[in-house]
């Protein structure tokens, strides 16, 4: 059964007692160990695990991750939701987990929507109890149609009927830096030829308290400025694939059917000198004015 993308505090606390609900807690430790959502697991790894797209590196990918979920009591059957502190400072990384979870072939899949702030919000309940989990057998079902590897983006450079949207902060876009862990983290410094870019912040509105993804008619505007309908095909792209994972869900919420997420994105693409890039000034058509 499908569940929906995104999930309000009030509905997660209203399933907290259902035995086939799991919480993913995708914060670090330390942070989870002050204090976190009653019965969520942590799981930094969703976040951190740096991946490549070659059929080496998917299959790594899924079997990290099937020791990973089975260990802390997820078969991959459960309705499995995911939280970051807040949608606009942990780089995506809820949503990345929704991405990894469906790619995995995971149907029910949800984020928590505004993050541990939008819970703490609400004034629902806290706790340091780390739940005692069970070890299962994650059983993936891998769903290839929405992960891109580097060889299909490359394939794509030439074909207008595929936007590449590139959605990094506004130093990567231009060049400046090579990533948010750093200026010169990656070898090269640039953006995938014939990208345009969104900067991933605009999804969200940007005076909440609680950052929230925008209305969708607010979403469909801002993509429309890049030439992006609900009728295309989008392939989506950041450093490693979480800021891409935020605007994913997104676009697909504003109604965009076909969203792919080059998941190893720009960590993967910068170290292969073999791939082209483009550096200096953006042309004004792929700056799209800020909001």
């Amino acid at each position: 059964m499908e569940v929906k993308p995104l999930i309000s505090p009030q509905e997660l606390a209203n399933l907290l007692d259902q035995k086939s609900v799991v919480v993913i807690d995708t914060r670090a430790p330390e942070e989870y160990d002050i204090s976190h959502i009653p019965q969520a697991v942590n799981l930094r790894e969703i976040f951190t695990y740096l991946a490549t797209s070659t059929p080496e590196g998917l299959t790594s990918l899924r079997s990290q991750f099937a020791e990973l979920l089975g260990a802390v009591g997820i078969s991959g059957t459960e309705h499995i939701i995911i939280y970051e502190d807040a949608l606009n400072t942990g780089y995506g990384q809820s949503c990345r987990g929704y991405f990894l979870l469906k790619y995995f072939g995971c149907p029910q899949v949800s984020v928590l929507h505004g993050g541990y702030q939008a819970w703490l919000a609400a004034g629902l309940p806290t706790t340091t109890e780390i739940p005692t989990t069970e070890n299962k057998a994650f059983a993936s079902n891998i769903d290839s149609s929405i992960m891109v590897t580097t060889a299909e983006m490359l394939q794509a450079l030439d074909n207008p009927a595929i936007i590449k949207l590139d959605v990094r902060d506004a130093d990567e876009w231009r060049g400046e830096s090579s990533s948010p862990y750093g200026v010169d983290f990656c070898p090269r410094k640039g953006r995938i030829p014939g990208a345009v870019w969104i900067e991933w912040y605009r999804m969200m509105e940007p005076d909440s308290k609680t950052p929230m993804f925008r209305p969708t008619n607010e979403i469909m505007e801002i993509c429309q400025e890049v030439g992006i309908t609900p009728d295309s095909t989008v392939y989506v792209y950041c450093f490693k694939g979480s800021r891409a994972s935020n605007t994913l869900i997104a676009l697909k919420e504003a109604g965009i059917k076909d969203v792919r997420n080059y998941f190893a994105s720009w960590n993967e693409w910068s170290r292969d000198p073999s791939l082209p890039i483009e550096t200096g000034e953006p042309s004004q058509s792929k700056m799209p004015a800020q909001v």
